[in-house]
């Protein structure tokens, strides 16, 4: 299960997962970090956040500018959340055939 709260690692084994066909991947776009990035410190206390290197998945899509798109999207909206309705949960479960 992935969501737009999904990011960096997250996305990095998601996207591996769904690459080499080992997982289905149920919910919502990732949020689509990756990227990794190194803080070199400045004189007089400051710091420069710099991007070091970009995540790629195994078959090349770029994370950062693509995210992960699941295999089967399935939004979670706030009347469901509201209403004790997970359909995202639902959607996954009925994938496994439980």
């Amino acid at each position: 299960m992935v969501n737009g709260s999904s990011a960096s690692a997250s996305e990095i084994v998601a996207g591996a997962l769904q690459d080499y066909k080992v997982a289905k991947l149920v919910g919502e776009k990732t949020f689509g970090k990756g990227s990794v990035q190194q803080l070199i410190s400045l004189d007089g206390g400051a710091q420069l956040k710099v991007t070091i290197a970009r995540w790629y998945t195994p078959n090349g899509k770029n994370i950062t500018k693509e995210g992960v798109t699941p295999d089967q999207v399935i939004g979670l909206s706030q009347v469901d959340i509201d209403g004790g309705v997970d359909t995202q949960v639902n959607a996954a479960k009925k994938l496994l055939g439980l």
